[in-house]
């Protein structure tokens, strides 16, 4: 069953990173530059003419190791946290367990998932915002391989350094993960309407997907720009914690500056969420029916 959880979420990872990859970049370079773009459409335009179509593409290595470590961690862990839930409320391990209570397990398994994902987000960030700390002098030269990005954290900070914004990952994961998967398990009870929800489409799917990716970014997107900011600008020197950060964004920029860069984030959050919980179920229903006929 761990290995049929693992290989569902692989693809569905797979299918959330190519969906979404060109938004998430332009998510990490405004809300870790918010002053050099004036919008998503601004952002595309220069991030096209100053680098190219590959621009859009870059920390795509890193992005799919994150997202295919994250989510194998995360539906693997969430079985098992449904199963610490079901103990906690005191109910049979084959029970159907409430929208709120899956929530709640999808809250428990983030925090395992974090482990995994902080190292690899960091590399990804760092490719994202690589351009934009060179033309706004914060760093001399770049790194623009994961190779060498990974061997310039290596270098100035040791393994620890890949763990930066390692508490706020966490602030983000596990508050986010409760609306992700409350969100997920409410859309496809509606969709259901007393039905199995086993026996949905993929239509519903999608925007069962798509409403809880949604529910996730909107709840904790200040906490995702600060730990962005920390991952990225910490390549020029130390950098503050997640409060000290905070503090000053607000402080210097305003409280609305935590919110840059929501519109991609949003637009990707539906399409790539949306093709991860198809992927994953159907991916999941076919090994299913293939472990059955054996």
């Amino acid at each position: 069953a761990a290995i049929l959880l693992t290989s569902s979420a692989c693809l569905g990872g797979t299918a959330c990173v190519m969906t979404g990859q060109p938004f998430d970049t332009a998510k990490v370079k405004m809300q870790t530059f918010p002053d050099m773009y004036r919008g998503i459409v601004d952002c595309f335009v220069k991030t096209y003419k100053q680098v190219g179509f590959q621009g859009f593409y870059k920390g795509t290595t890193p992005a799919l190791v994150a997202n295919i470590a994250e989510n194998s961690v995360l539906f693997m862990c969430y079985g098992f946290c449904q199963q610490i839930v079901r103990k906690i409320v005191g109910v049979d391990r084959k029970t159907k367990l409430s929208d709120l209570q899956n929530a709640a397990a999808g809250s428990f398994a983030s925090a395992f998932a974090t482990l995994v994902l902080c190292p690899t987000e960091l590399v990804k960030c760092r490719l994202q915002a690589m351009h934009e700390m060179q033309l706004s002098g914060k760093i001399i030269q770049g790194h623009n391989t994961v190779w060498s990005v990974v061997k310039g954290v290596i270098q100035k900070d040791g393994p620890l350094g890949f763990y930066r914004g390692l508490s706020s990952t966490l602030l983000r994961e596990i508050p986010g993960y409760f609306f992700f998967f409350g969100g997920y398990e409410l859309s496809r009870t509606f969709f259901a309407s007393g039905r199995s929800k086993d026996e949905l489409g993929p239509i519903p799917l999608i925007l069962s997907g798509g409403f809880g990716g949604s529910c996730l970014w909107i709840a904790v997107y200040p906490v995702d720009c600060v730990k962005s900011r920390i991952q990225v600008l910490s390549m020029a020197g130390k950098q503050a914690g997640f409060m000290g950060t905070f503090v000053t964004v607000v402080r210097t920029e305003g409280v609305l500056s935590l919110y840059s860069g929501l519109k991609p984030t949003m637009i990707r959050a539906f399409l790539a969420n949306g093709a991860l919980f198809l992927a994953y179920e159907y991916s999941r229903k076919l090994m299913m029916k293939q472990i059955d006929s054996y």
